[in-house]
């Protein structure tokens, strides 16, 4: 309300109707979420809602966050007394509206697959047609609870088309390095299949992914002592395969769970997320 008007009473009588009034809209339902969490406490200053100075840039660890160490600690704290996700970002691409949801750091595994399953429960039940990003493939969620309208999509399968799609044509040999989960026993087996071969390093994650392959391709899967340096991180301006899914799913309009050990039409969502102006990340070697 205009501050003099109250003052000197000249404020219109309607103007506090009005003011409560213009607030009232229809609740905000997305299309599409996506579910994640932050990795470190001090990556909780890299969401849109912490330091924008932060979030512009890639995640590293800065002095002066530890100078903030009282406020995380009481947001750790709020937190866990709480946990609860809450809404990070809202996007609207073309005609999809999208929404962000951050839980907790995952610590306790049964208490964060509680919360997990309390924020699929929230989204069927406010009408929201697509979850991204859910632990154990989400597998678990949807056995408990068949009913539900909400489709989950671990994004697994444009996982596998971006590095599919990303390997140099003529690439005759690839070291492999990583827990041998879904999207990673997808890439071997195709890249087996293709005759490529695959090295790994160690021998545990060997002998997985050589009892998921079939003799024919297990012949191209090779062991090797020899080791490697890597990083991991991902750019601004730059988007995981598991969230583009996900609003793939919903432009498409896809009324499946891709979860579990299902893995959806590799070709088929990747020349949709093409088709959606989703480009993979160009590197050089």
């Amino acid at each position: 309300m205009p501050f003099y008007d109250y003052i000197y009473g000249t404020m219109d009588k309607s103007s506090d109707s009005l003011y409560e009034s213009s607030l009232q809209r229809p609740d905000y339902i997305p299309d599409a979420i996506y579910l994640t969490h932050p990795t470190t406490l001090q990556s909780i200053y890299h969401l849109r809602i912490g330091f924008a100075s932060l979030a512009s840039k890639p995640f590293t660890s800065k002095w002066y966050t530890w100078l903030m160490w009282p406020v995380t600690l009481w947001s750790m704290i709020v937190a866990w007394i709480y946990g609860r996700t809450f809404v990070a970002e809202r996007n609207v691409f073309k005609e999809v509206k999208l929404q962000s949801w951050v839980y907790r750091l995952q610590w306790q595994q049964e208490a964060l697959n509680k919360l997990i399953e309390e924020a699929i429960l929230e989204a069927d039940e406010k009408g929201i047609k697509v979850g991204e990003e859910l632990n154990r493939n989400g597998e678990i969620y949807v056995g408990k609870h068949p009913k539900l309208k909400v489709k989950l999509v671990d994004g697994s399968s444009l996982a596998v088309a971006v590095v599919l799609n990303s390997i140099p044509k003529g690439t005759s040999q690839l070291l492999f390095r990583g827990r041998p989960c879904k999207v990673a026993l997808s890439i071997v087996s195709e890249l087996c299949r293709k005759g490529i071969q695959v090295f790994t390093i160690r021998k545990d994650e060997y002998e997985k992914l050589k009892n998921a392959l079939t003799a024919q391709d297990a012949k191209n899967l090779v062991f090797s002592e020899k080791g490697c340096n890597q990083k991991n991180w991902l750019p601004r301006r730059v988007m995981s395969a598991w969230r583009i899914a996900g609003i793939v799913h919903a432009l498409e309009g896809w009324n499946v769970n891709e979860c579990g050990d299902e893995l959806f039409d590799v070709d088929k969502v990747w020349d949709a997320a093409l088709r959606h102006g989703f480009q993979p990340q160009l590197t050089s070697a």
